[in-house]
């Protein structure tokens, strides 16, 4: 019996996602558990994985747009199925939908028109129907993320490729994949940009020119000229998660110096050995494990705001801050106390190049009671982060410089770096947070201990 397959709610507190792109066409005979569709989530994108075994009969929304959780998205069907048993589910399914919001489209007419659109695209040369409702034109007109070419032919691409190409206004149908077996990569989108952009210059250098931005005087801004960016998905999640933390939660701040001497030689240290299995150990994962080593420690900051209580872990799980060009995805490295150096490497290695790629999993972003945050690469030496709720804290990582300290009665140079709790004062107390700050000195700058 043929099947609707609606949007699942990925996230938890999500309440739409969008389509990126489709993985399989209309027709295509799926296996229980296959990938159909990339879904771009508030902060990742993820794939969608058949929960039967059928055929893809029919495809009813099209790549790029936004949908509501539980809309239907596509129709499985099993063998015997016919197309006026597909037609009647879709009649029921939108006739539900009218019936509990007005926001839904159950007229007979309205499924009448969307399936013969929808066998239209599937012949490819049927023209379409002057007739069809919005929603039926937007699943007809094809957008640069869409994976099939309007003959259905298949195309294997990236899902950071097909971001880029929907970016930079770059069909992917007719570029030639560099990447294993053929697939499109980033790479391929941006030289085809790159190619297309010079053809237009050079296009363009006898032409005559309709219009150039102006120069703008002083005080003018009326005429300035400007560019709007779209909000993706994720940008908009961080705006508003963002904006309710700061609003919601009361923050207070701890900042701290701690001299790197002793971390910084045991890195060097440790490295030489790390090499030999092809990992490297940075600071950050340092400053990670003893991160972990200090809320096994004090066990009272190991926890969350629970509305009605405050939950503390067993386990230490932390969230590490990773920037993408989509935003900042935090993925969660976990158990964190109980890993050896060498295995807590290997996982923020494979999260940074995963994130990278835009391959990181839904459930590798949610949990975790706290989160590191490093802008030390960048030059900066002191900041104050904001909280991921509902985590207890957040900490800053600043720079490693050299600095004059005084040390026993003496004036000298150190290493020193300054870091910053951001805590939730509804779960941690001042002493609390105070004494989370001195167990991470002690670990940083007693770096034996952490593999003790």
């Amino acid at each position: 019996m043929a099947q609707l397959v609606t949007l699942p709610s990925i996230v938890a507190d999500a309440t739409d996602a969008v389509i990126e792109s489709w993985l399989v066409e209309a027709g295509a005979e799926i296996s229980h558990g296959q990938a159909l569709a990339d879904i771009e989530t508030e902060k990742a994108t993820v794939e969608l994985e058949a929960e039967s075994a059928g055929t893809l009969a029919r495809i009813l929304v099209e790549a790029g747009t936004t949908v509501e959780v539980g809309t239907p998205i596509a129709v499985l069907a099993e063998p015997g199925d016919s197309e006026a048993e597909i037609d009647g589910l879709l009649a029921g399914a939108n006739a539900e939908t009218a019936s509990s919001s007005t926001a839904g489209c159950g007229s007979s007419a309205e499924v009448e028109q969307e399936r013969t659109a929808a066998e239209g695209l599937e012949r490819s040369n049927a023209s379409k129907t002057e007739t069809a409702v919005a929603a039926v034109d937007t699943v007809l007109n094809a957008s640069v993320d869409t994976v099939a070419t309007s003959d259905m032919t298949r195309v294997f691409a990236s899902p950071l490729a097909r971001r880029r190409a929907r970016e930079l206004g770059v069909a992917v149908t007719g570029l030639k994949g560099s990447g294993p077996g053929g697939r499109i990569i980033r790479s391929d989108v941006e030289t085809a940009a790159g190619t297309a952009a010079e053809a237009a210059e050079s296009g363009s250098a006898s032409a005559p020119t309709h219009a150039q931005p102006s120069v703008v005087s002083a005080g003018d801004t009326a005429d300035a000229g400007y560019t709007d960016v779209p909000l993706t998905g994720m940008r908009r999640a961080i705006a508003r998660r963002l904006t309710e933390s700061k609003s919601t939660v009361p923050h207070f701040y701890l900042t701290g110096d701690i001299r790197m001497d002793a971390l910084l030689e045991f890195r060097k240290q440790i490295n030489v050995s790390l090499e030999r299995q092809g990992v490297k150990a940075t600071i950050n994962d340092l400053v990670l494990k003893a991160l972990g080593h200090a809320l096994h420690e004090v066990p009272d900051a190991n926890a969350i705001w629970n509305e009605n209580s405050i939950r503390r872990f067993d386990s230490v799980d932390i969230s590490m801050a990773i920037a993408t060009e989509g935003g900042l995805l935090t993925p969660v490295v976990r158990n964190v106390s109980n890993l050896s150096v060498a295995a807590l490497c290997r996982t923020t290695q494979d999260l940074k190049f995963r994130a990278g790629e835009k391959a990181i999993r839904q459930q590798e972003l949610e949990g975790g009671s706290f989160s590191v945050s490093n802008l030390g690469m960048f030059g900066t030496g002191e900041f104050s982060a904001i909280l991921n709720p509902p985590q207890a804290g957040i900490l800053a990582v600043g720079a490693t410089e050299q600095r004059a300290v005084v040390s026993d009665g003496e004036l000298t140079v150190a290493s020193m770096m300054t870091v910053t709790f951001s805590a939730d004062h509804r779960v941690i107390d001042g002493a609390v947070a105070g004494r989370l700050l001195t167990s991470l000195r002690n670990a940083l700058e007693d770096p034996m201990s952490l593999v003790l």
